[in-house]
């Protein structure tokens, strides 16, 4: 009797330790073929993403290149001499421009998305201080201070595409 249980340990043991090692050898290979599908996934997803990601940078770019001061007021004529409505109307175009690019957040980085809204409310900023300034009492001396504000100093806008740029530096 004791011979027979000891035959049949003998038989298994080494069936059960085979049997062991097998089960870890699949699951080491399935668990690296997981891995590697995930991989070859995320790298096909990456290929078509990365266009997507690298024209919303560029809309971010244009955006706050738009919205840049100095280049508002060239583009944006006044429609009358009271400062107010200069002020709404430059303000209204940068919101208007902002709404464009809202969907582009998706794409770039929390990040750069807060540092462009930032540069962006920096901007209505400069140009809502420039209008209670006791200096302008029409929309074209509005003009002049925001211009000659924008010589002495770097605009919002030049800070947020330097982000930009390193961060899409960081991409390749």
């Amino acid at each position: 009797m004791e011979l027979d249980i000891l035959g049949l340990l003998l038989y298994c043991v080494p069936a059960i330790i085979t049997g062991g090692i097998a089960f870890l050898f699949f699951r080491e290979h399935v668990e690296n073929e997981n891995n590697r599908r995930n991989f070859l996934i995320q790298k096909d997803l990456q290929k078509e993403a990365l266009p997507m990601r690298l024209q919303a940078y560029e809309r971010m770019s244009l955006f706050l290149e738009r919205i840049k001061p100095s280049k508002l007021i060239l583009r944006v004529k006044p429609t009358s001499s009271n400062k107010e409505d200069y002020e709404s109307l430059l303000i209204a175009n940068i919101e208007q421009e902002f709404d464009h690019n809202l969907a582009q957040q998706i794409y770039v980085t929390d990040k750069c998305w807060s540092i462009t809204s930032t540069a962006k409310n920096a901007t209505i900023q400069i140009i809502r201080k420039a209008t209670l300034s006791d200096k302008v009492d029409s929309s074209d001396k509005l003009r002049e201070v925001i211009l000659s504000d924008m010589l002495d100093k770097r605009s919002p806008s030049d800070a947020a595409l330097s982000f930009i740029k390193e961060e899409v530096s960081e991409i390749w």
